[in-house]
This record gives structure tokens, C-alpha cells and sequence, in this order.
């Protein structure tokens, strides 16, 4: 083989799409028993098409990586929407204005709910946590009903420990618009994220095995370089010690009987509950059926790594690991876990597709071989 491909999730495929279609042969690997990584989505025994490791929500501005992916699968326009559980009342999230009016029994306009925020928020000068992101944005009050409790719950920090970017990534709002996300793209696989990755690895030159470890490979397989989207820590047999990642369990259930047990695709839960949110899947797939399914995630510390923690410490620890990735011959590194960063989907299909043709480039002479 040219290439082994550790990971058969967004990372993985999508960068042994763009070798194997300049002409190199790929052999993708993958612990689990499925290709999708964790956007993995199947069949429950009641027929209900569900995301085994909680939603994932397709958004994107690129129209580059919507391009890419819409070679493999058609679309159902859908645009999240999220209702979080604040003071008996659920209401919308992001933060808009209809949130405000709901939870404060008040009739603002668009120009009050402005000056409602500019209000009650508490400016900082220099933003260097999540905390400093919430409180100059919208204040104390609101960040107890909203952004404290669920972040203690999601990633076992308080506010003031984590990284600005994490808050950053929730906007305020002034209008009514209840969309999670405002990209131009926003939708769903058509047939499901698992019947994308099939289409994605269908190629001549990719071949594929699941449930194989790649420590019990990675010294007897001939290739000419790695693609390597595990926790990069792993990777050099944590020789600096642990990164710390969150991970999350799921209790998957169906609702017989019972047609939508909720309003939107998602409810949050910041003050109440061990679990963060319950996601009803019908709602993100379109799908018809007299039944319902949902899942409750419980974030936790063991288990397998769902999320880099953005903080400081955990930064410069990665930057050890770092060093040692940029000093390996013929492996790249690419991916949430193996880069510990907070990507989302596109961003990481984005990668892969700039990672890919870098490697056409550096790879030629079997490209040409095979041409």
C-alpha cells in the first residue's frame, strides 16, 4: 500500500478519498467494528434511525467541503434548533429575545433586548476564559441559568477554567432567530451519516478493516507513510503523560407509542439532571415512524476520548506532543484527537482535503505509477 489510514471517520475517509483518486492505494483501519467514527448512525431494534455517539449535526460555510461530501450522499435540509431548561421554563438557545422576554415575563423589542444585554452584562478588558466570554456578553444571572452548571457537567471545569474559545462558540442574540447555527449549508445525510462513509471509501484503490488496533499493526504493515487521526498522545505511547480528553456515555431509548416526545431536536439541561441534553432523533432525520428514540448524554472522565479540553495546560502539553508528531518522517497527524483541537465536521473535512492534496504532491511517483 501508499498509505495506511488510521481512523475511518471524517478524517480518515476523507483523506484517503483524495489519495486513492490521484492514484494512491490506501488501506484504512479502524478499532470500532464500523467506518463513520463517531457520526456513526444505524437501525435501532424499533427501526429508528439514531446516532450511536449522540447528534451530529451537519453545518457548514464551505462550499468547497459541501461540494466534496454531496458527491456521496443527497441532503435533507434541516436547521438545528435547541431549547435549554432554565427556571421551570424551556426557551430558546442561543440566547435571543424571545429567551429574555420568556424567562423574564418582559415584551422587549429588538432595540431592548439590546439594551437589556448591554445592561446586565459585566465588561472585561482582556478575555482569557470562557467565563470572561459569558459574563462581558450577557452578565451573571444569566450565565448561572445557562453556562455554569452545564459546563461544570460537560467538561468537569468551572467557566473561569476553560479556554475562551469554548463559550465563544455560542452566539447572542437580539432578533428571534432560534437557529443553533446560521451557515450557509445546514442538513442531513439523506440516507443516514454511515451510508455516506460507505460511498466515501467505495474506491478501486481504498481497501478497509475494522475492528483492528493499530499497535497490533503498526510495525508489520509495509506502506509508504501514515495518516494518523487517533489522540496523538496514544500514538507516542503517552511518553510525556495523559492529554486529558472528555468522554461521554449514552442511554440510548425508545418511546413506544409515543410519536415526538420534544418540541425540537435537542434539550438542554444546564441546573438539572446528571445527563447534559436529550436529543430526539426524528426531529435531525426526517424520518416517519409511530415511535420515537432519544438519548441522554452523560459526559464523563474515562472512557473513550470524545473532546480535547481546552485550557491552558493541556495546551502546552499538547505542544510536547506536537514536536514530537512534526519530527516523525512519513506520518501525518490530522483530526480532533490526533491535533486536540475542538473541530467541528466541515472543519475537519476541510483539513483532510488540504491534508490530501499535500500528500499527492509529496507521494507522486506511485500517483504516476498508477496513472
Amino acid at each position: 500500500m501508499d498509505f495506511l489510514i488510521v481512523g475511518a471517520g471524517f478524517s480518515g475517509a476523507s483523506t484517503a478519498r483524495v489519495l486513492a483518486e490521484a492514484g494512491l492505494r490506501c488501506h484504512v483501519i479502524d478499532k470500532r467494528s464500523h467506518v463513520g467514527g463517531n457520526a456513526f448512525d444505524r437501525l435501532d431494534a424499533h427501526g429508528v434511525l439514531i446516532h450511536e455517539y449522540g447528534p451530529h449535526i451537519f453545518h457548514t460555510n464551505s462550499e468547497k467541503v459541501f461540494a466534496f461530501l454531496s458527491r456521496f450522499t443527497d441532503w435533507r435540509p434541516y436547521e438545528h434548533r435547541v431549547l435549554a431548561r432554565a427556571d421551570g421554563k424551556l426557551v430558546p438557545l442561543p440566547i435571543n429575545r424571545r429567551t429574555l422576554n420568556e424567562l423574564y415575563g418582559l415584551d422587549l423589542d429588538e432595540a431592548g433586548a439590546a439594551a437589556f444585554l448591554e445592561r446586565v452584562r459585566e465588561p472585561r478588558e482582556a478575555i482569557r476564559s470562557s467565563e470572561d466570554v459569558v459574563l462581558n456578553s450577557v452578565g451573571a444571572d444569566l450565565c448561572e441559568k445557562f453556562f455554569r452548571g452545564y459546563t461544570r457537567k460537560q467538561w468537569g471545569l468551572d467557566l473561569s477554567e476553560l479556554s475562551a474559545g469554548v463559550a465563544a462558540r455560542i452566539p447572542t442574540r437580539t432578533d428571534d432567530d432560534d437557529r443553533y447555527f446560521t451557515d450557509r449549508f445546514q442538513a442531513m445525510p439523506a440516507d443516514g451519516y454511515t451510508a455516506m462513509f460507505e460511498r466515501l471509501l467505495d474506491h478501486p484503490l481504498i481497501s478497509v478493516e475494522t475492528g483492528v488496533d493499530f499497535e497490533d499493526v503498526r510495525h508489520r504493515l509495509a506502506r509508504r507513510a501514515t495518516v494518523y487521526t487517533g489522540p496523538v498522545d496514544a500514538y507516542f505511547g503517552h511518553c510525556h503523560g495523559r492529554l486529558p480528553y472528555r468522554s461521554l456515555r449514552f442511554e440510548h431509548e425508545h418511546l413506544a407509542g409515543t410519536e415526538w416526545t420534544q418540541a425540537v431536536g435537542t434539550v438542554n439541561y444546564p441546573n438539572e439532571h446528571a445527563y447534559t441534553r436529550i436529543t430526539e432523533f426524528k426531529h435531525l432525520t426526517g424520518q416517519a415512524h409511530a415511535g420515537t428514540s432519544i438519548v441522554r448524554e452523560y459526559p464523563c472522565a474515562e472512557g473513550d476520548p470524545y473532546y480535547p479540553i481546552p485550557r491552558p495546560a493541556n495546551e502546552a502539553l499538547f505542544k510536547r506532543y506536537e514536536a514530537l508528531a512534526e519530527a516523525e518522517r512519513d506520518v501525518h497527524f490530522i483530526g480532533r484527537l490526533a491535533q486536540y483541537r475542538y473541530y467541528n465536521m466541515d472543519q475537519v473535512v476541510g483539513a483532510a482535503l488540504v491534508l490530501g492534496e499535500r500528500l499527492v504532491a509529496a507521494y507522486p511517483a506511485a500517483a504516476d505509477a498508477l496513472a
